[in-house]
């Protein structure tokens, strides 16, 4: 039963949760900036029986000091923390333990933040609001191979790779430098260094990402990477890296 509110993660009364036997406890750290929250994450993790919480920290850069000595199956990632982004924070733990699984757990649920969590090497998304029995089931799920979302995330998911109405042949073909800058957009890349990599001028670069956004009809770079690698699953495939 829940009994109320703390730092914005719905809890429940203090009797000790008990999940599927999942054949050893589960170790979970929390990268959260909010006190309140990180507090009740900590008390929520600790009262479950099967899991065990290694480490709570308020922002990326002590976390990432610590966290890879401690590795532990799943890491509660909050994306707005001082400093360091929860999404940077993910892509460099997941460099340093890629077997640890990250599960967003924020207040953001707009598409820019979803995929970019996404790419970064999460496998859950979760929103604060969610009741604390199913922050339980995001970390066994995670553990069993799934990808747990929020329901509202998971639409949002789905929307993005529906396919949309035929469009004119002419109107989804992107000229080969496009192509070579959308490349480097899936990668990471910001439009001065792509124009570094390519040798061409932020400006020129930024003419081609808009011409990239008219083309496939999206508004942001995250979508514009999903909605092409949907419409055309070949581009997926491994690509020499574009260096000259």
């Amino acid at each position: 039963m829940a009994l109320g509110i703390d730092g914005g993660l719905v809890i429940l009364d203090s009797t000790p949760q008990t999940l599927p036997a999942m054949g050893r406890s589960t170790s979970v750290g929390i990268v959260e900036d909010n006190a309140g929250l990180r507090r009740s994450l900590v008390r929520l993790i600790s009262h479950t029986s099967g899991m065990s919480c290694v480490g709570a920290w308020s922002e990326g850069t002590s976390a990432l000091a610590e966290l890879p000595a401690l590795k532990p199956n799943v890491v509660l990632m909050d994306i707005n923390l001082p400093g360091m982004s929860g999404i940077e924070c993910t892509t460099r733990l997941k460099q340093l333990c890629p077997e640890t699984q990250v599960i967003i757990v924020t207040v953001y649920e707009d598409n820019e933040n979803i995929f970019r969590a996404l790419q970064a090497g999460a496998c859950g998304y979760m929103l604060k609001r969610a009741f604390s029995d199913k922050i339980l089931e995001a970390i066994s799920e995670v553990c069993s191979g799934g990808v747990p979302m929020s329901s509202e995330i998971a639409r949002k998911v789905i929307q993005a790779f529906q396919k949309p109405p035929p469009q004119p042949a002419n109107q989804l073909e992107l000229t080969k430098r496009e192509l070579e800058i959308l490349e480097l957009v899936a990668q990471g890349l910001v439009n001065k260094e792509i124009g570094d990599r390519l040798a061409i001028s932020y400006w020129t670069v930024k003419a081609h990402v808009r011409h990239i956004y008219e083309k496939l009809h999206v508004r942001t770079r995250s979508e514009a990477v999903v909605k092409f690698m949907s419409e055309n699953p070949l581009a997926a495939a491994p690509r020499p890296n574009l260096t000259n």
